[in-house]
Formats: structure tokens, sequence, C-alpha cells
């Protein structure tokens, strides 16, 4: 069913739902909101809203802003440091104005003279400076420690202060103070609100002066005595409050939320602990000593056992759908409501909810076998815990039953509590009425209530008296009331609005009513959603115009038949991290070529290691691999093989021992303190000393467990046997390697000028006690190391068989020409190069020479990633910069190891002549493809369908991550743990964290990814028609495309609405170093692109 269809299929079917199907339905619709983060050791990368990628970006980020109250952009405040910074200048809003009609930036909205204020001079105002209301307190202070009604505000520039002092004069105020004053009490005046000189204490006394004014605006109501008519309006907005408050149960609050606005009582602090030790033991992968009883019948069955001797859930229906209709049909709420009320359940502990839902929705996960999961175990669970602390509140606080239609009874019959206890635990009551409706609500009516009639506890009289003092505190001057105008609010914002604009008082003064009311209805038009829009717009068409600047200088500076003699090529994944590598190492030796692929480079397959025990698949987490390949012995190693298994089988005993005396009762307690001496060298040397720990416990590994040579097996044994996912065949067939081989060839544009030398380079990552470790892991295997299949696919390309099928598939391969598996960790910046044995002795020749230009590229890369470490050394020699490193991957305090994706924001596709020689500050995805090769673009599609959904996981997971941190990354690591190995929380009692840690994302630069694609516009359309993943991609804007001409290099930008535009911005000169280093040497900051290197 549809997303979004199946939220009113229960009123439009002709056959009502039951209120199992509507529980079922509820449920299925929650896939699509929760987190969709797998167990951290399956750590992939994905867009955080995953559910909403059906929708344009901005309306999904303020649907899911509407849904959960997360603000999905930066706040403001950063976005004015970038402008500050001269990161989002005047050009770039003007830009994003100029695209949305809607704004009408260019109408105008007010005369004063000869001058004309338009709509979008007042736009901008309020998204560079902010215009926002005050609170009383806040203008209060503002009056009597900045005197802010007779200085200029820091933020106002220096012309808008001139246009106003020069317009003032003409009125006969020569002094600033005094024009500026003029300028608050003519805005005081046009809102006829009194002069504000009052201090918070004498608002105590305020209410009878204030009563007394409503009155008088009250009196065409019908009466002419006093107290009615207070009261009765009273009461029918504490009835329309109560109206508002029950519809809302449901569809923005569940009945904990209305709870906790009428008691400020919340019980989710006593269940939320108990629910997640259930569903942590629950959940549990082996870091329990203990699990929990009978969890192979799943969670609400066990947790129905342990809690069957507690007579109040005496009853409870045996099937959590049951037993969720059940507790649902009890609270009195009406089925059209339960959707809504599961969402908001479920959404109260998301991480939890969706690690459920996960596991659920992955029958074959491992871990299911001994602990099956399904979402409606939780959400029974809760229910129930819900109604035992929901009678006790309810029984206790009013006496009457915990449901919707007890509640709703109590209190339409006393309107007057209501309003009091809303408005005390709303928090914006002044003190002398919230000390006031505390005393009352305690049942202590003290001396400071001496005003109130005498009444026992409970008084009606008592209630509404003061609940008619609150209702005209509400409807006065100093409090805020929509559609009010208020001193700290209209006036407030006028004055700081006619700053920035320069207006003098006596040009506020001449506006008609009419026109100050324009003034601030324009900036009533950009609530927050639509300021980060603006700003993040804005924003990106400052980073896209420096891109395409960069590539539009760069182009014609490198020719791709330059090279006739190439030393080597090495292909690379097409990790944003491997940018700054590749472009050290082409400017060290410009006779190697390098090229960008996928990192599973094409072989989908179940691998497993020497030691592993199960197999690991390394491919996109889309991909189901069919085949398995195994790493085995060499032929006559077998002693060697034989010995070291016998020592792997004594460290895996002398393992399983000291797991066993930490988790046993007995032996934990007798023996740990007496172990931890023997322990803590270690740990101190992993902290105070990592490299030389770090090398002796490799000394020490080695020793103990001696390596022994290895292969692949690649080739399939039977080729009868089908590959299928239930039973993946061992090895590949002759025609299936040649297919992979060249099909990898064909999507990077390598089909002839081939090295004698060809690196499959893998990648992956290293640090020590990091749970976020997969997610520096290659994206394309999974988020697993790529190394294994750089290295299944040397050997593939380097048998005779396969090369003999080539020809065929128009591919021809030199003799001369090796191919070699190797695995570049991102880390510690270590190469590791697999079989080089195979080789002949020229080709291994050719790879030590190569060695050496691949280990000064480390030393580069290392020091360039130097730059944004805080910690590192500055300006480091090259050995000091990769010793740093190396030492950031061993210390096991570190909790910045490296910063993975940080600073993503393009993604290249194309020849590398696109991009050679500009300094992209590691912030661009290079894959490989040559549109010559592929005058139908069939290449290209299936490159954009792997490419798009892979980068565009990674960018947004960051984007998410950044700015938002908290609500939609996990946080800082310092407090996190690791609970039942398949994710982290902090503390013991917390929400599972989903998303990236603080560490990884703090230097990152949110942007949605910039897609350059070197292909004819008229080919992209094409593919983009045909595929409608990546019309949804694309077309909603998730990542922007833009197509670079293969001939002319002219740019053209994509509009989901109207198709490729050509790229009209001014080109730019750029800077020109010699290398990178010139350019980043000394930087600590995101840096523009620049050209290195001489042309060609």
């Amino acid at each position: 069913m549809d997303h979004d269809a199946h939220q009113t299929a229960a009123t439009v079917s002709p056959n009502p739902l039951t209120p199992r199907q509507i529980v079922e339905q509820a449920l299925a619709h929650l896939d699509h909101l929760l987190p969709a983060q797998a167990p951290i050791l399956n750590f992939v990368h994905h867009n955080t809203l995953h559910g909403y990628q059906h929708l344009p970006f901005e309306q999904a980020l303020a649907a899911a802003e509407q849904l959960t109250g997360i603000h999905a952009y930066w706040p403001d405040e950063e976005f004015r440091r970038r402008y500050r910074a001269g990161r989002i200048t005047a050009v770039d809003l003007d830009a994003v104005f100029a695209q949305r009609p809607a704004l009408a930036a260019e109408t105008p909205l007010v005369q004063i003279g000869e001058r004309t204020i338009r709509r979008g001079e007042v736009l901008r105002i309020s998204l560079i400076y902010g215009v926002e209301a005050l609170s009383l307190n806040q203008l209060v202070w503002q009056m009597e420690e900045l005197s802010a009604t007779r200085r200029f505000q820091d933020d106002v520039p220096e012309w808008s202060r001139q246009r106003l002092l020069d317009a003032a004069r003409r009125e006969g105020l020569t002094d600033a103070g005094a024009a500026l004053e003029d300028l608050w009490r003519a805005g005081l005046e046009g809102f006829r609100l009194p002069a504000f000189t009052l201090h918070p204490e004498e608002l105590v006394d305020l209410q009878l002066t204030l009563a007394k004014s409503l009155l008088a605006r009250f009196r065409g109501a019908g009466t002419l005595e006093d107290g009615p008519i207070v009261h009765k309006r009273m009461q029918a907005e504490s009835l329309a409050l109560l109206e508002r408050l029950f519809a809302e149960v449901g569809q923005t609050i569940t009945l904990r939320g209305l709870l906790r606005m009428l008691t400020g009582q919340d019980w989710f602090d006593q269940i939320r602990p108990e629910l997640i030790r259930l569903s942590a033991a629950h959940l549990d992968e082996g870091l329990a000593a203990w699990n929990l009883p009978d969890r192979d019948q799943g969670l609400y069955a066990a947790w129905r056992r342990l809690a069957k001797s507690d007579q109040t859930l005496a009853g409870l229906p045996e099937d959590p759908l049951a037993a969720i209709s059940a507790e649902l049909q009890r609270l009195g709420l009406a089925a059209s409501r339960w959707e809504g009320y599961l969402t908001r359940l479920a959404l109260e502990l998301p991480g939890w909810a969706g690690m459920m839902n996960w596991r659920q929705h992955h029958p074959d996960y491992p871990a299911n076998r001994n602990a099956p999961v399904r979402l409606a175990d939780l959400l029974a669970v809760r229910l129930c815990l819900d109604r035992l602390q929901l009678e006790r509140l309810c029984r206790e606080t009013w006496g009457v039953e915990g449901t919707l239609p007890a509640l709703r009874g109590y209190f339409t019959a006393r309107p007057a509590e209501a309003l009091i206890r809303y408005a005390l635990h709303e928090g914006r009551l002044p003190e002398y009425l919230a000390s006031r409706a505390r005393a009352l609500i305690e049942g202590g009516i003290t001396s400071s209530l001496s005003s109130l009639p005498p009444a026992d506890e409970g008084s009606k009289a008592a209630w509404n008296m003061l609940a008619d003092m609150i209702w005209t505190w509400r409807h006065s001057p100093v409090a805020t009331d929509p559609g009010t105008h208020t001193v700290h609010g209209s006036a407030w914002r006028l004055f700081r609005l006619a700053q920035h604009l320069g207006l003098s008082g006596g040009e506020l003064r001449a506006l008609a009513p009419a026109d100050r009311e324009q003034l601030l209805a324009v900036l009533d038009e950009l609530p927050s959603a639509r300021r980060g829009a603006l700003w993040q717009a804005a924003y990106e068409h400052h980073y896209r115009t420096a891109l395409i600047n960069a590539l539009a200088n760069n182009h014609g500076r490198w020719s791709p038949h330059q090279r006739d003699l190439l030393q080597a090529q090495v292909v690379f994944c097409i990790d944003d991290r491997e940018e700054g590598f590749r472009r050290h190492l082409e400017e060290l030796n410009p006779q190697i070529e390098t090229l960008g692929a996928a990192g599973f480079f094409g072989v989908a397959m179940n691998w497993r290691g020497l030691d592993d025990r199960t197999v690991t698949p390394l491919c996109p987490v889309v991909v189901t691999p069919v085949h398995e390949i195994r790493e085995v012995a060499r032929p006559g190693t077998e002693a060697q093989h034989i010995h070291r298994n016998q020592r792997r089988a004594w460290r895996d005993r002398l393992r399983a021992l000291y797991q066993e005396i930490r988790r046993n009762l007995l032996s934990s307690a007798l023996l740990i303190d007496p172990l931890a001496l023997g322990v803590l060298p270690t740990l101190a040397g992993k902290v105070f000393a990592p490299n030389p720990q770090g090398r002796l416990a490799e000394t020490a590994a080695a020793l103990l467990v001696p390596d022994a040579p290895t292969q692949v097996a690649i080739t399939a044994i039977d080729d009868r046997l089908p590959a299928t996912p239930e039973q993946p065949r061992p090895g590949f067939t002759d025609a299936e390697q040649a297919d992979r081989v060249a099909g990898l060839l064909r999507n990077i544009g390598l089909t002839t000028r081939f090295a004698p030398l060809v690196v499959l380079m893998g990648h992956g990552s290293m640090s020590q006690n990091n749970p976020h470790l997969g997610a520096y892991d290659c994206g394309a295997c999974g988020g697993r190391h790529g190394g294994p299949n750089a290295r299944t696919f040397a050997a593939m390309a380097n048998r005779p068989e396969v090369r003999a099928l080539l020809p065929a598939r128009g591919i021809q391969l030199p003799a001369e020409c090796w191919f070699v598996g190797a695995e570049h960790n991102t880390c510690d910046e270590q190469i590791t190069f697999y079989d080089q044995s195979d080789l002949p002795e020229s080709a291994q020749a050719a790879l030590r020479e190569l060695q050496r230009d691949l280990d000064r590229a480390c030393q580069w890369s290392a020091h360039e990633r130097c730059r944004r470490f805080a910690s590192a050394p500055q300006n480091p020699t090259l050995a000091r910069a990769l010793r740093h490193v190396v030492e950031r991957s061993r210390d096991f305090s570190q909790a910045r190891p490296e910063l993975g994706h940080a600073t993503n924001a393009a993604a290249l596709v194309g020849r590398r002549t696109m991009s050679q020689g500009v300094f992209l500050d590691r912030r661009a995805f290079l894959v490989s493809y040559d549109p010559t090769q592929d005058p139908d673009g069939k290449i290209l599609e299936g490159i954009l369908l792997a490419v798009g959904p892979v980068g565009a996981g990674i960018n947004l997971e960051y984007y998410f991550s950044t700015v938002n941190n908290e609500r939609l990354g996990c946080g800082t690591k310092t407090p996190h743990n690791v609970t039942g190995l398949f994710a982290v929380m902090e503390g013991t009692s917390s929400d599972l964290r989903t998303g990236l840690p603080r560490q990884m994302i703090e230097i990152h630069e949110p942007v949605r990814l910039q897609m350059v694609v070197e292909a004819q516009t008229d080919i992209l359309a094409a593919i983009y028609g045909r595929q409608a993943g990546l019309r949804e991609l694309i077309g909603n804007e998730w990542v922007q495309l833009i197509a670079k001409h293969p001939d002319s290099g002219e740019f053209a930008l994509f509009d989901p609405a109207s198709g490729f535009a050509p790229w009209t911005g001014p080109m730019q000169s750029l800077p020109v170093c010699a290398r990178s280093g010139d350019w980043y040497r000394g930087q600590i900051d995101p840096l523009p692109p620049a050209l290195i290197g001489a042309t060609a």
C-alpha cells in the first residue's frame, strides 16, 4: 500500500478494518518513520529521513519537524556566522530569492518619500540579523543594562545608521541617543502601547489595572458587571483549551504528554528504565552473561511470564497485537487515532523501536535465531506499563479512572482547574501567579492567596478566582498572546527592523497603521523552517558556484592522451578520503594514473577469511551475494597452517577463559583485582604510549599466531552448481570472472592503454575503543574492508583462462600487464599488498618502484589531514605527520582516530581530466567514467544507480548528524556505552543513539551532494526518465545534479520542474600552486578550490 494512502484506508475501505488490522497497518507504517540503522557491527550510512524521501527535500524536513519537533537545519546563528565569514554572500541570497518567485522579493512593500522598501529587503534583514521578539525580562535587561533604546544594536550596518541619523537631523534630533529614543517611542505610539518602564517585580500588582483596561475593552460584550465578563471569557477559553488538548491525543501527543501538561509529572521516568532493561536483555548478542528468561518466545511473552504475579496485569492476552488493541480500547481512544497514538509511542524511544523494527524486517539476522523480535512486542509492553502509571497518577491526583472519557468528564466540570494546571506547567506565568497556582494545586492556600476567598482544598471559588487572574494576565500587553501587540514583541521587533532599514522616528510615524502591520507580517513569513531552507539553499549555492568555477577553470588543462608511457594505474575506491591521496600521488609521479570505482570493484561476494567462522557480505547493502570466496592455505604450506591453527586454538582458549573469568560470578569476585594489575600496563600503554604499545602488541600477536601464506579460492569447482542467495556457490565460473573484470574496466573507461601494473586499492579503517568503526570502512562493501574484493578481482584478472575470454567482451589485456590487490588504511595510512609472490619478477620490480611513490603519498596524505586535527602538531614534517596519524589509530583514548567522510560535498562522475589538478579539500567522491566510450549512456546509467544511493546515504547521514547532532545524531562519544554488542547508549537507561557521534561531524559542512556528471544533458535526462530511484533522489532534490558537456566543457544545472538550464555564473580566476601543500599549509579551516600543478 502507498506510503501516504494507507492512513485513510480504514475510512475509504468498503469493509471496515478489524482492530487487529488497524494495529498491523499502523506498525507497517512505522517502518517509514523509525531509524533504520542496523546493529553497529553492520553500520552502513543511509539517509536518516529515509521515510520521507518520497517528498521534496524541504517538504520532507518540514513534515519531519511537524511530526517529531526536530529542526533539520543548522540553527540561524550557524548560518549567520558563515555569512559574516564570507561563506555565504549577498549574491548567494539574491540567487536564492530569484529562484523562489513565491517570496515576491521585488514587490514594493512600503513607500517613504522617494524611497521604496521592497519585501526582499525586509526578508534579508530577518535572515541575516534576526528580528525576533524578546521575553519581558530580556527586554527589561536590554533597556536597563544596555540602554538598548538609546544605542544602535551592534549588528546594524554603518549605512543604516547613517541614513537614520541623517533623517533624524532633518527632524531636529542631532544626538544619536535622542534619535533612537524617538524611534522607540514612535513604535510604541504606532501600536498604542504605553511607555514601558516597569520592572518585572512591579508586575505583581498589575492585575487590577490590567483587568480594568481589559474590562473596558469587553464592555461591548453585553454586560456591565466586571466579574462575570472575565469569568465567562475564561471559561470559554478553558473549554476550548480542553477540546484542543483532548483532540491532540493520538495526533501530536499521548496520554503521557497530556498528563505531563496537567500535572508536571512524567510517568515515563519510571517506565523507561524497566523498558530499556527488558529490551537490552532481549536483544543482547553475547555481552550479557545471563540472558532474559524465555526470550526465545519473544519480548512480550517473556515479559508477560515475568509479570504474571502482578494482579493488576492479570488476564493479559497472549498475543501482543491483541494486547495493543485491548489497551487502546481500554483508554477510550477512537480507532481512527490508534495509528497516530502508536506512532507517538514508538517515537518516544525511536532508537529502541527502530532496532526492534530493523531486526523484525531482517529475519535472517543471526541473533534472531535465539531471540525473535517484533516491534509489536515492545509497544504491547509499553502500553501495559503505561496503564499502571496512568491509573496510579489519575487515582492519586483526581480520584478518577485513567481513561480519556473519565479525564474529559472531570475537567469539563472544572475548566478553571484545567487552565491553571496548563498555564503553570507551560512555564510562562510570572512568579506572582505561578506561586499561587502551585499553592492551590498542592492544596495549601497560604497567606499569599489572602486576596482569594477563604476556601478548602479544591474550592471551586479559589480555582475560578485564580483562573480569572491568569486569563487577565494572558491578555495583557506584558504577556504574549497571538494577535496582540506587545512591548517586547511587536514594538521591539519594529524598533530593530527600523534601525536596519535606516528609518527615523518621524518616518515611522508617517507610516499608515497598515504599513506597520505589513512590515511585521513579512517578518512572520519566515518561520524557523523556512529560514533554514533559505539559508541552506544560499550556503549550497556558494559551494556549488565555487565548485563549477573551479572545474570550468580546469577544463582543457589536461589531455587524456598525454601519457604514452604509464608506469602504473591505481584504481581507488570512490571514497572522498581518497581524493587527497590521489592528488598527492599524481603530483609525486605524473606517470601514475589514478581512477575511481565503487570499492567492491564489481565483485559482490560472501567472504570467509582464514580465521572466520561465518561469511561476511562484501558488497553494497542493496545487493545479495550469490557467490562465496574463501581465503585458503597455499599449496605446500600445510605444515605452517597446522602449526598456526594449533596456536590459534590456544589463543582462543585463553580468550574464552578470560571472558569466563570476567563473567563468572565467583571467579570475577576472586580474580579480577589480581588480573587488573597485569592489564594495567597494557591500558596505560594504549593511552600514554600508543605507538610503542601498538608495535609491541602486533609483534606479540605475530609470535603467538604466526602468519602463513594464503590465497583466495575464486574458481568454482563445479560450474553446474546454481548460485543463489539461499545457497551461494563457492567461487565464480570462468565466464562470470570475465564478466566482472570486463564490467569494471568498461565502467571506469580503462579498456586500452594499460600500464604494466594495475593496482586495485580497496580501503578500510582501524582504531581503538571505537564502536562506530564500521562507519569509517567502505560503504560499497557493506561497512567492511574492501581489501578482499581488490584481492579477488586481481586474482581473476591475472588468470589466463579469464584473459582468453576478455577479447570477446571488447578488452585485450597485454601479456605484460599484471593486476595487484591492495588495501589502504585511511586511518593510519598504511597499505597492504596481496599475493605479491604470484607476480613475475618484472612486475615485482615495478611494484617496488610504485611502493616508494605510494609511501610518499601516504606521508603527504597524513600531512594534509593533520591540518584539520586540533591535537596534531602545527606544520609538521612529513614523517612527523605520518607518525601522528599512526598514533591516533592506536590511541585507546582517541575519540577522533580519523574524521571519516566529514566535509563530503560532491561526487564527480567523469574522466580524471575533469578534476585532476584541482584542490577539492578531500570533499569529493571521484568516479571514473569515460563518456566517449558510452554513446548511449548505458554504462553511466549503471554507475548512477550505484553511486547515487551510496553517495546520498553517506552525505545525508553526515548532513543530519551535523545540523542536529543531539536529535538526529548520537551526541558525543564520551558517555557512550556499548549495549549488548549491537548499539550504543548513554549511561545505562537511555534511548539507543543512532546516527553519527559529534566527534565525526565537528568539521563537517552540511551541504547536499553536488553530483557533477560529464555527459550530455539529453543522455542524463533519458536516464532520469527511466529510473524511478534516481527521480526520487534527484527530482526531490536530496541530491543536486550538474552536467558538464564532454566536449565544450559547458555546465548545466538540473531543475526538477524545468529540466537542465545553462550555468551562467561568471568564471573567476583561481589561485595556482605548484603543490597541494603550498595551498593548505598553515590553514585549519575549509579551503576553496585552487589549481595545482603545471598545465599540460
